[in-house]
């Protein structure tokens, strides 16, 4: 008997949609860092880290 399994696409887009903005987070962290901006900087690295969190989540979620 086979088994059949059905997949989500979900898993793709919410990669791609954390992914950018892990990428996001990080250009905040360069624009910090050449500025001299450390409240910029840290900003950027909780959000590329904030991201980075959710997409591992959402992958193994709906993967």
């Amino acid at each position: 008997m086979a088994e059949i399994s059905t997949g989500s696409d979900r898993e793709v887009g919410f990669a791609v949609l954390f992914g950018l903005l892990g990428l996001v987070g990080a250009l905040a962290m360069y624009v910090g860092a050449v500025s001299g901006s450390q409240l910029t900087a840290a900003l950027g690295f909780a959000g590329a880290m904030l991201a980075a969190s959710i997409l591992v989540v959402a992958i193994h979620v709906y993967g």
